[in-house]
């Protein structure tokens, strides 16, 4: 029988601890949050490695990032326990349940109905009251509950939206990997009273959120 709970505190030890992520509250939340939950039945076996894993087959394919990302993206954001944070493409609901043990109250967006409902239901069968998910465009954000101390892009994008730039809080951040493949960076952008601030925090390649590629435009 698998001991998952032994494969947890390896992918934390190796991946997470290993890459500078000093947080003490997201290795914790990271050893106690069950990722083979939130995979398909068949992939348990690949819950902790060392890479992006898919969800969801199709066009779009949907993953769950690769947690050292993951990991290094939540500690960019500086999330405090009162945050109020929106998971944009929260996909299974993996990073909206480790989200759920960092901040105060977490809106997990997802356009697919499915993924929406199993990874709703995960959150609930794990206790996760404080995290609750909405189905709408991901490129749209949720500006029923803006604006947002965090909002968390799961996935690379081309660029900052700014419809999601304009529902963070004065202070608020958002985290992102830009660009895709070897040229990914996560970033981290900031609202200031000046307008957004950004900066590059470590390279970093994840498969692309759909919908945020950019358009391809034409030079006559």
């Amino acid at each position: 029988m698998i001991d998952f709970a032994e494969m947890r505190r390896a992918m934390v030890d190796a991946q997470v601890r290993a890459n500078d992520v000093t947080d003490l509250r997201i290795v914790a939340a990271m050893m106690e949050t069950p990722r083979e939950r939130f995979v398909p039945a068949g992939l348990r076996n690949f819950a902790y490695i060392d890479d992006d894993l898919l969800v969801k087959e199709g066009n779009p394919s949907r993953y769950l990032m690769e947690p050292m990302v993951l990991a290094k993206l939540l500690q960019a954001a500086e999330i405090g326990p009162d945050a109020l944070v929106l998971d944009v493409g929260a996909a299974s609901g993996y990073s909206t349940a480790v989200l759920a043990k960092l901040a105060g109250q977490v809106v997990a967006l997802e356009e697919d109905a499915a993924l929406a409902a199993q990874g709703s239901a995960v959150l609930v069968d794990l206790g996760l009251l404080n995290a609750a998910y909405v189905q709408g465009t991901m490129t749209a954000g949720w500006p029923a509950e803006a604006p947002y101390d965090v909002i968390l892009l799961n996935g690379s994008v081309d660029s900052a939206p700014e419809t999601l730039l304009a529902q963070l809080k004065p202070g608020g951040r958002l985290v992102a990997v830009l660009g895709r493949g070897r040229a990914g960076r996560a970033t981290i952008f900031t609202k200031t009273t000046g307008g957004i601030g950004s900066r590059v925090v470590f390279d970093a390649a994840v498969p692309t959120l759909p919908g945020f590629e950019a358009r391809l435009s034409f030079v006559f």
